[in-house]
């Protein structure tokens, strides 16, 4: 695992690497005045997921953690379950594929023949019925502190990331309490919360503390892929769709959108909430640390 450690972004167990080689390119253009400029773009590629012998989607990805990616994808698809055992996962570069074996074959055909598109940017595909499974959750109960959410949300918004260095990128960050564990980058932010789930799944982490932040919208899919984890909050710096409220509301998922700076609006779960902070004590957020919402 990656460690960083640096003054801005505090001790994460994955943290963005903006600097590492294929990630960003350099390109060319003139700017509203004509004049010469150059611009550090995101890099995404294509990459085929494997399970055992059968091919199942092709992602468009920066190509970071191709094994976590993967893991992710087909647990939050249900194509993965607890019984089943992984027995290796290996990525081939050069074709731009990764396979994931399993010690028995899965049953994953009838969820190849049911497909829904996404609202997720990247165009995002999600097999099989999205609401299987979502009745029969019970969340954990577990309460998180409004100082908390300022803490990480602070430090979260001054971590050295891809977004920072070239946007058009979206970041979902795993914590718990205050501290951000894990942070994941990617050109659609499905691709960042599965890379989270595979992380969980290969690292067998428990999800009943821990709670996801994420830069992009609040939807459905998102709502969904939380739940399934089995994590009960979910917040964001950006906006909510009406039907990401709807199922939050539905397995009691607190979710908790437009956090900037003291703001921050509750539409489910508020019963976890514990207002341990007065909003007016919070520092605004600097215009230099801002960042968008990625939705």
């Amino acid at each position: 695992m990656q460690l960083a450690t640096t003054p801005e972004s505090g001790a994460y167990l994955i943290a963005p690497d903006p600097s590492r080689a294929g990630l960003t390119r350099e390109v060319t253009g003139t700017d509203q005045y004509g004049q010469a400029v150059t611009l550090s773009v995101v890099e995404e590629r294509p990459l085929t997921i494997f399970l055992n012998s059968r091919e199942i989607v092709t992602a468009m990805t920066i190509g970071d953690y191709p094994k976590y990616l993967a893991l992710g994808f087909l647990r939050n698809q249900g194509m993965l379950s607890d019984a089943d055992v992984v027995t290796g996962v290996d990525f081939d570069e050069e074709l731009e594929t990764v396979v994931v074996r399993t010690e028995h074959e899965t049953s994953h055909e009838e969820k190849l023949q049911k497909k829904t598109r996404t609202s997720g940017c990247a165009v995002g595909t999600v097999f099989g019925d999205m609401m299987e499974g979502i009745e029969e959750l019970t969340l954990p109960d577990t309460s998180v502190k409004t100082s908390d959410l300022y803490a990480l949300a602070h430090q979260i918004n001054r971590t050295p990331s891809l977004y920072l260095e070239a946007g058009a990128i979206h970041g979902t960050v795993l914590c718990q309490g205050n501290r951000p564990l894990v942070y994941m980058e990617d050109v659609g932010r499905h691709n960042a919360v599965d890379k989270i789930a595979g992380w969980m799944f290969d690292q067998d982490v428990p999800a009943d503390d821990k709670l996801l932040y994420t830069t992009g919208r609040l939807t459905s899919e998102m709502v969904i892929k939380t739940a399934l984890m089995g994590i009960s909050v979910l917040a964001s710096r950006s906006g909510f769709t009406a039907w990401g409220v709807e199922i939050a509301q539905q397995v009691g998922l607190t979710l908790i959108g437009r956090m900037r700076g003291q703001r921050f609006v509750c539409l489910a779960g508020e019963h976890r909430l514990i207002r341990d902070v007065d909003p007016a004590t919070v520092p605004q957020e600097d215009k230099k640390h801002r960042r968008k919402s990625g939705g």
